[in-house]
């Protein structure tokens, strides 16, 4: 058994592991998009370092676009397998394919304008809508917790990680040339102390785990909760400024925990009382998935259930559907916060609210997420005085800040524990992936400390044999 690493190596996004098992046939772990990759963000969209068409099973950790967002391209590209996920992932996939490909035709057309009146060459989008539709036609439901038949010799389980609704730990157990190995995809691990989810699930030993690293030197901050810090940017910017508080917000995951942490200062009647709006119909479509799913939340907001029917929503919320109204909101001059999608700022309705407010003093960009450092969100934090959008310089007069404790990703200190279910001196091999490359090596350093005696960071497209 033979494993190589087409993305996410060395970097947070576009995770695509690939294994070829001793008798041919080939499994890929996700087919997750690149993002916030600066002008090589297209390129390597579009180049796999691998044959789709060779391609025998595709397993789907969860919904998220860096984990998800090419499979349509896949099988454009001539993948005709089945793709495993659980119930959920494949509901919230779905939707999100489809939104990201009206993303992509939308931007394309919009940057096109630009490199017409240039005299550019013109851009397609990497896949179109009906190539998403074709795609979700390829899912199979598999639930958590039980172990599912592949084909001879393989066999699936997945656990809850803990990072969204449907998000899953991928098991497999493969048979071959008279051994059992059994390997582990973490996908995205999420946090114990989650405001909606339940904590990460524990799992059977592994021989090999393929574990992600996005925070894998930082601890997230759990001393200012977040709805006091959402309240003081709410004030900051929209009482006393009299200004525009945009939050780019990932639809699924993000969106829900602002939410549900802005139904909580209404609950405790601290919300100040001006316009909020969610201005993304996929996060419309992905909250009304997340409801479908309450056996998946914590105990906590169990019990807030069964006196708030909907802790997603509160006096003063509005949601916006249509291109029209989205940018009606460009003329709105009173106070008002608007989230809206992507998380990265890099794509979607929030980019072109942040290209028409980004210069007013009075306004503020709240980044509530983790942000490719080459991503517009990760160069507006950075305090860039100038930054570039849709290819037009813009200067940054807004204020720019970020609410660290709103990661969905497990910090250290969640990566170990959902590490603890382990005997380090079984473990062969770690793997570490989606994270950036000295965030690495420093995690590498606390494994090693717990125990833990071969692991490795791969390179982009590289391949290696499984004992």
């Amino acid at each position: 058994m033979k494993i190589a690493f087409h993305g996410a190596a060395r970097t947070v996004t576009g995770s695509k592991h690939l294994l070829t098992l001793s008798g041919g046939r080939k499994i890929l772990l996700d087919c997750g998009m690149f993002q916030g990759m600066g002008k090589e963000t297209d390129a390597m969209n579009r180049h796999w370092g691998f044959d789709p068409r060779v391609i025998d099973y595709m397993v789907l950790s969860h919904a998220h676009i860096d984990h998800s967002g090419l499979i349509p391209k896949l099988v454009k590209d001539g993948f005709k397998g089945k793709i495993y996920c659980t119930p959920a992932t494949r509901e919230l996939a779905s939707v999100l394919m489809e939104d990201s490909a009206g993303i992509q035709e939308d931007d394309v057309k919009y940057i096109n304008k630009i490199r017409s009146s240039r005299g550019q060459p013109l851009l397609e989008p990497l896949y179109r809508e009906e190539d998403a539709k074709k795609a979700a036609e390829h899912f199979e439901e598999v639930n958590y917790g039980s172990w599912f038949r592949i084909e001879e010799g393989v066999e699936l389980m997945f656990t809850d990680a803990g990072h969204i609704i449907g998000s899953a730990a991928v098991h497999l157990r493969i048979q071959e040339d008279g051994k059992m190995r059994q390997l582990t995809f973490s996908g995205d691990v999420g946090r114990f102390r989650d405001i909606i989810l339940k904590s990460p699930a524990i799992f059977p030993q592994a021989d090999y785990i393929i574990l992600e690293s996005t925070y894998g030197n930082s601890l997230h901050d759990l001393h200012s909760p977040t709805v006091d810090q959402l309240l003081e940017w709410i004030e900051n910017t929209c009482l006393k400024k009299r200004g525009k508080l945009i939050i780019p917000a990932f639809s699924v995951g993000r969106t829900q925990e602002i939410l549900y942490a802005l139904n909580q200062l209404d609950l405790e009647r601290r919300l100040p009382e001006v316009p909020y709006y969610v201005d993304s119909p996929l996060s419309i479509k992905a909250t009304e998935i997340v409801k479908h799913y309450p056996e998946y939340f914590n105990p906590t907001i169990q019990r807030v259930l069964e006196t708030d029917h909907d802790p997603f929503s509160f006096p003063g919320l509005s949601y916006i559907q249509t291109v029209e109204d989205s940018k009606l909101l460009n003329f709105h001059r009173d106070p008002c916060v608007i989230i809206s999608a992507s998380g990265m700022a890099d794509a979607g309705r929030v980019k072109h609210h942040i290209n028409n407010n980004v210069e007013n003093s009075r306004n503020s960009i709240l980044l509530t997420g983790y942000c490719e450092p080459h991503s517009l969100g990760a160069r507006l934090q950075s305090g860039k005085k100038e930054v570039s959008i849709f290819g037009v310089p813009r200067e940054v007069h807004a204020e720019v800040g970020s609410i660290r404790s709103m990661s969905a990703h497990g910090d250290y200190e969640d990566l170990s524990q959902f590490l603890a279910c382990q005997d380090a001196q079984a473990v062969k091999k770690i793997f570490l992936v989606h994270g950036e490359y000295d965030v690495q090596e420093d995690f590498k350093e606390r494994l090693l400390r717990k125990g833990y005696s071969d692991i490795e960071i791969p390179e982009m497209h590289y391949e290696i044999g499984l004992g």
